[in-house]
């Protein structure tokens, strides 16, 4: 289905203002559907201005609907529907007319005028289902006198208010709880939720012929006079805002829509939502998250400490072999270090691996070859999880001090790479990032490359079977689990090159 944007752009001339103002527009219109009890589809004249097209299709949350089939992206030519072509060229609301019957339903047709800075960008058609229609009780007869100011405002252009779009994720709807208020502020009308969730926060009267703002902030622990104030302002409806409320360990969210049907505050409404069980978990996560962190805090600490130890017992070291063997012990503890340091900042379990090589490269570098390697990264290794990370960290680290050890002689200089691709691939090892976008298995793959112009491989030098402890401890990690594959050649120009390739879920 096309977007509101494709639409516009396809077939309307209207300014990127203008289609801004829809997106607004389109944003906040669930309310009006659902005060309404009723379909909106909204239709902009096309640019030879001879047909309409639908850009945008809202169904009410409470009520049935009158459209069962899509709607957006349907063309009517001028004439076939009269309401239409008469609140375009009027600017007003019209509500004329018989019902129309859909599918043996019958259904009140309303057009309302979209304004913008004096302009009729478009209508929105209001389509009442009235095959259940009945006496309307108090809370209806609420909900469609709100609904009326509403679209006198849309008609106005002075809805929705601009620079004050609501969180549409976390607002409360109309279902949620209503709240109307007088021009004072006082409370005509407060629905069951909207009480129920007020009893939650402490409220042990009723709403009606109360003043909402000095009412909430009555209920609100005592606090410093201004928020006070705030709170008293807020809940009386004088602007459009969105606020929460905890007290008496309760949390409302309220969100109040100053009513100007005829550019004069008559009214407000205020949604208001009991929210105390989301938040409560919302806590919870973040009290188990902050211990998370903690302990990560607390392992890179431990680590840091083996680390020292193991240099305080290296420097005391008379044998040159067990001095390299502690050396390498601290290369191998900090690696893992590193890790622990990123999760104990990050605000999940995983982590932008780019920021580890970088420091497990300056760090094999700066302890190996006092600078004379030259090193870098190429490439990004992208978002990885805690269980990767540690594990890769320490693979890093093994090649990286195997290429500085074996691929340069004691005073000899170079250059050092690792590089990095990520993507969807056949497990092919060479040749991999050939078939890379061609998409070719449906598994995401993590493509590594260490890339030295040293010495190069010795002959008949098995990378599968051979090697120190540092080559078995990669050949472990990679195979046993990580899952991945991990192979040494030659490099093209000499030197040596490891190319690990791990899947990454």
């Amino acid at each position: 289905m096309p977007s509101l944007n494709e639409l516009v752009r396809r077939h309307t001339t209207l300014t990127g203002a203008d289609v801004e103002w829809l997106h607004l527009l389109v944003s906040e219109w669930q309310l009006l559907s659902d005060l309404s009890f009723a379909d909106l589809v909204l239709w902009i004249p096309t640019w030879d201005g001879i047909r309409y097209v639908s850009v945008a299709q809202m169904r009410p949350n409470t009520g049935p609907t009158s459209y069962h089939d899509d709607m957006v992206g349907h063309l009517v030519p001028r004439g076939r529907r009269p309401l239409l072509d008469a609140a375009f060229d009027e600017g007003r609301i019209v509500r004329e007319g018989d019902p129309e019957w859909r599918e043996e339903v019958p259904v009140r047709v309303e057009s309302i005028p979209v304004r913008r800075e004096g302009r009729v960008l478009g209508v929105i058609a209001r389509n009442t289902n009235l095959l259940t229609v009945r006496t309307p009780s108090r809370l209806e007869l609420t909900y469609l006198q709100s609904a009326s100011d509403l679209a006198q405002m849309i008609a106005a252009g002075t809805f929705p208010y601009p620079g004050e779009q609501a969180d549409m994720d976390a607002a409360p709807r109309v279902g949620d709880g209503l709240i109307r208020l007088d021009m004072d502020g006082v409370v005509t009308y407060a629905s069951p939720n909207a009480l129920s969730a007020y009893h939650r926060i402490g409220l042990s009267t009723d709403l009606v012929g109360s003043h909402l703002g000095r009412t909430t902030a009555e209920l609100v622990p005592p606090s410093r006079g201004a928020v006070h104030e705030a709170l008293v302002k807020m809940a009386s409806g004088w602007a459009p805002r969105q606020t929460e409320v905890e007290a008496q360990g309760g949390v409302v969210t309220l969100r109040t829509i100053p009513l100007k049907p005829k550019d004069v505050l008559t009214g407000s409404l205020v949604l208001c939502r009991d929210v105390t069980e989301l938040r409560r978990r919302d806590r919870e996560l973040m009290t188990k998250d902050a211990t998370i962190r903690e302990i990560h805090h607390r392992v890179k600490n431990n680590l840091q400490t083996v680390a020292a130890l193991l240099r305080l017992q290296s420097r005391r070291m008379d044998s040159d072999a067990g001095r390299a063997a502690l050396d390498e012990a601290v290369r191998r503890v900090g690696s893992i270090a590193i890790v622990h340091e990123t999760l104990s900042q990050a605000l999940d379990e995983k982590v932008a691996f780019d920021e580890i090589a970088d420091r497990v490269l300056a760090m094999c570098v700066e302890l190996s070859q006092d600078g004379r390697v030259a090193a870098r990264r190429t490439g990004s290794f992208g978002i990885l999880s805690a269980e990767i990370s540690t594990p890769l960290a320490m693979i890093l680290t093994e090649v990286l001090q195997n290429a500085l050890e074996h691929a340069f002689g004691p005073s000899a200089s170079g250059n050092l790479e690792v590089s990095a691709l990520r993507g969807r691939a056949p497990a092919s090892g060479a040749g991999w990032s050939e078939s890379w976008n061609g998409g070719a298995r449906p598994d995401e793959y993590l493509l590594i490359t260490v890339q030295d112009d040293g010495k190069g491989v010795p002959e008949g030098f098995d990378p599968q079977q051979s090697g120190n402890l540092g080559l078995q401890i990669v050949r472990t990690l990679v195979t046993g689990e990580l899952g991945g594959t991990f192979d040494m050649v030659a490099a093209p120009g000499g030197g040596t090159k490891v190319v690990l390739e791990i899947p990454v879920p």
